[in-house]
């Protein structure tokens, strides 16, 4: 026998159950941190992929036109939303267009009832 040979002697029942032991939980330690980045990885997937598919369209110079003396109350933003408040012949009246594309969203009038 050199002095390269080395003799390693067999495991005891003890050894070779507590080696057992470390391996499957090794295994179950791997397999969570397989599943905690696949869990990262498709929130990650579903919100860049949750919009609609497509990039805004930038507005360009965008003319609105409103009714014959109607002035313009008050000017906002809701979200993804540009609302304008006018007053046209005093009736009030909101109209709401969309932040990415400046076109019109809705209209919203007040009457005074009878």
């Amino acid at each position: 026998m050199t002095t390269s040979d080395t003799a390693v002697p067999e495991p005891t029942p003890e050894q070779a159950a507590l080696f057992a032991r470390v391996r499957r939980m090794m295994l179950i330690a791997g397999l969570t941190t397989a599943l905690a980045i696949c869990a990262v990885l498709i929130a990650v997937g579903y919100r860049l992929f949750k919009s609609e598919g497509r990039a805004p369209e930038p507005a360009g110079d965008v003319t609105a036109t409103l009714p014959k003396g109607a002035r313009i109350v008050s000017t906002g933003v809701a979200g993804d939303r540009l609302v304008v408040t006018l007053e046209v012949g005093g009736v009030i009246e909101i109209r709401t267009f969309d932040a990415h594309t400046l076109k019109p969203a809705g209209k919203l009038k007040f009457a005074n009832e009878p």
